[in-house]
């Protein structure tokens, strides 16, 4: 057979295609299952061992010169496809960029942004910690013994395994672990927040099993309560970006703070709607909850490993889905945790809106 007319004939076939369809079907016809050079490369076996010899380079010779025609002829003509299009097809600058659809970030992930950004200009750092955690630094060295009732207090999961030390494991009930911890690996003086994801068994419109804390420390010589009123109404102002926020400090119990207080902040009430801000006692209005605080007691200072006579503090826990409620007006906790799109779309930030003490802290999408 001769191999040199039959591949010029291919080649110069393949040449002459003038679109990607032809040329697919030159392949097809010469390289397919059933394409003349493939059936000449079937016959190799029926040839006795120096006959193959001799015909086998010649068709595979064949068979790669044609595919690299093939290879080479595609290319060409692709590449004239695409600069007719090119050359056909005109983009009207003028025109508004077409509705695309675009996420919007969680009022969960806001709020935790914007409450970050205000203890950053305060000085505070962040600090993070397990979700799992052990019985000693969630309860123990938080003043919380077995035996202690405020244990009662907190709905937890437990794990049915213990850790190397024969600790209980549990999902942690709340972010304060953060603070032992972080006493424990970096000492004094401190001064950090503390948010993350905490457990308890609870649920309803108000409470959900998981829910989002931010704690703060400090950590320092000659710390006292008046810091700790500063701070407090300090951080309400900038977050709920009114200046009438009045701050009102009530006796409380916490095991891991002593004295220990709770925080209000007044409302007003305007066509029957709670507004955050003003002075309750110079209108219509009242006090509204909004976190628990207090002096680090001496225990936990001492579990910390440091000094209680020569270092004091104090400590502050928020719910930070109770924040988010209030400041943007939503009244249904287990909302924030449906996934629903339309409620997302509504409450959503745009990732463009980051929150800054300049800029403004709280500007929805």
């Amino acid at each position: 057979m001769d191999y040199a007319a039959t591949g010029q004939e291919a080649l110069s076939r393949i040449a002459e295609a003038s679109d990607l369809e032809t040329l697919e079907a030159l392949r097809v016809e010469f390289l397919g299952k059933q394409g003349s050079i493939s059936g000449l490369l079937k016959t190799l076996g029926k040839l006795d061992p120096e006959e193959r010899k001799v015909e086998g380079p010649k068709i595979h010779a064949l068979r790669e010169s044609v595919s690299d025609a093939l290879a080479a002829r595609k290319d060409v003509l692709e590449t004239a496809a695409l600069n007719a299009r090119l050359a056909s097809e005109t983009i009207d600058l003028s025109l508004p960029a077409p509705e695309a659809p675009r996420g919007t970030v969680h009022p969960i992930s806001q709020v935790m942004d914007e409450i970050a950004e205000i203890f950053a200009d305060l000085g505070f750092s962040v600090a993070t910690g397990p979700e799992i955690e052990d019985d000693w630094h969630n309860f123990t060295a938080l003043n919380m013994p077995e035996s202690h009732p405020a244990r009662a207090m907190h709905d937890t999961f437990y794990f049915p395994d213990r850790d190397a030390q024969n600790r209980e494991m549990l999902l942690r009930t709340h972010t304060s672990p953060v603070q032992m911890r972080t006493m424990l690996k970096d000492g004094a003086p401190l001064r950090i927040i503390a948010p993350g994801r905490v457990y308890r068994s609870d649920s309803d419109a108000t409470h959900t099993p998981m829910f989002h804390q931010v704690e703060g420390l400090v950590i320092d010589k000659d710390v006292h309560l008046g810091h700790l009123k500063w701070t407090l109404e300090t951080f309400l102002k900038a977050f709920f970006e009114r200046e009438d926020i009045v701050l009102r400090l009530r006796p409380s119990y916490f095991p891991f703070t002593e004295p220990s207080v709770e925080a209000d902040i007044g409302f007003t009430l305007i066509d029957g709607k709670r507004v955050i801000g003003g002075d309750p006692s110079k209108g219509e209005g009242g006090w509204m909850e909004v976190l628990g605080s207090g002096m680090v007691n001496r225990r936990v200072i001492e579990f910390a490993g440091l000094d209680p006579n020569e270092w004091q503090g104090f400590a502050f826990g928020i719910g930070i889905d109770r924040l988010a409620m209030l400041k943007y007006g939503m009244d249904d906790l287990r909302a924030f945790f449906d996934g629903d799109v339309r409620w997302l779309s509504h409450y959503g930030f745009s990732a463009l809106d980051v929150p800054t003490l300049s800029g403004g802290v709280g500007t929805p999408a």
